[in-house]
């Protein structure tokens, strides 16, 4: 992995991008005196009221450090060892969580090949011909990223369609929602009306990539199947035990429409990031852009010398694709700046 130059801005990752102001303020009102250790708190006891108010009151909301374990534990709560995750090959349970899914739920991945990161009814299939036979790992979730990892977004009619064959298939519906704020805007939906509605089960929901500091939630959308996920999050190292400074950032995020300003912005930039890099011949967009993401194939011999500028990851190597990211702080001159390298550069 190439070092970052040390004074751009970055296209990277929206994890690269700094803390909202506003987390800074909620973080520094929660640093007031003392209170009960562990979630026992006012803050946090706010911050769940606040995701109940998104998802409704039979929701059971536990807050953790960040998204692998807030994925790793949700499954770990809905799955047997003797079971299988299915996900897109790209998914980041799949490709970027070193293998701590399969090591501490003990269930295995079973990845997809996809063009464009979503899973398909079609292409899950194959994986019930093993069901009931005692030699064959049995499928017990199906996992989406929501956001996709290409930055693209399931509608409600796929995330209906998934949600309705797992439940079918004795299989229930996972979603990593690292951007799950961005892919709400996109469909300009709101978070119960891509999640409850359409039979989402389990929930990772992201905060680091839409402005937070730290901080993501496991959402059991129904209450039930976290009857021993306390137990769980403790034995999985992620019950912080001054929770209350990422709970009240999940309020700050939720309890407005931060949340969907940011993840509008992102949006936004990404779309006009898009529509500059069309106009450079030798660069060419390879999916559609429907939430903070660019993906573009831009000639290897130029990569290099951008990235001198500019820290973004190389995605493909086989074809020369990039991945570029937009952030809430993503301005229209870090745009400009970049095209203009871009156009100066590759000819």
């Amino acid at each position: 992995m190439k070092k970052a130059p040390s004074a751009s801005r970055s296209f990277a990752s929206d994890n690269n991008a700094g803390v909202h102001p506003k987390m800074i303020e909620a973080i520094t009102a929660a640093n007031e005196g003392h209170v009960v250790a562990y979630g026992a708190d006012p803050f946090t006891d706010k911050a769940v009221k606040t995701f109940q108010k998104h998802f409704g009151r039979d929701v059971a909301v536990y807050f953790v450090f960040g998204g692998t374990g807030a994925n790793v534990l949700g499954l770990q709560a809905v799955t047997k060892s003797y079971q299988a995750v299915i996900c897109a090959e790209t998914a980041h349970i799949n490709v970027d969580e070193c293998g701590a899914p399969e090591k501490f739920t003990g269930s295995k991945l079973l990845s997809v090949p996809t063009p464009d990161g979503k899973l398909k009814v079609e292409l899950i299939e194959k994986f019930l011909h093993g069901v009931g036979f005692e030699h064959h790992v049995q499928p017990g979730v199906i996992s989406i990223s929501q956001a996709t990892e290409m930055g693209t977004v399931y509608s409600k009619a796929e995330l209906k369609k998934l949600a309705k064959f797992a439940h079918k298939n004795d299989m229930l519906l996972h979603v990593d929602g690292a951007r799950i704020s961005n892919a709400a805007v996109s469909l300009n939906a709101t978070f119960e009306e891509i999640t409850v509605d359409v039979g989402v089960d389990v929930l990772s929901f992201g905060g680091a990539k839409n402005g937070m500091m730290y901080g993501e939630a496991v959402v059991f959308l129904d209450k039930k199947r976290a009857a021993d996920f306390k137990y769980i999050r403790k034995q999985g190292m992620h019950l912080p035990s001054k929770m209350r400074f990422i709970s009240a950032q999940f309020d700050a995020l939720l309890s407005g429409d931060l949340w969907k300003q940011n993840a509008t912005h992102a949006n936004k930039m990404a779309r006009l990031l898009a529509n500059e890099l069309e106009q450079v011949p030798q660069v060419e967009i390879t999916q559609k852009v429907e939430s903070n993401g660019v993906f573009a194939v831009v000639p290897k011999k130029y990569i290099e010398e951008l990235q001198k500028k500019y820290f973004f990851y190389v995605w493909n190597e086989e074809i020369s694709e990039v991945r570029l990211m937009c952030s809430f702080d993503t301005t229209e001159d870090d745009i400009a700046e970049f095209i203009d390298l871009v156009k100066r550069i590759v000819k």
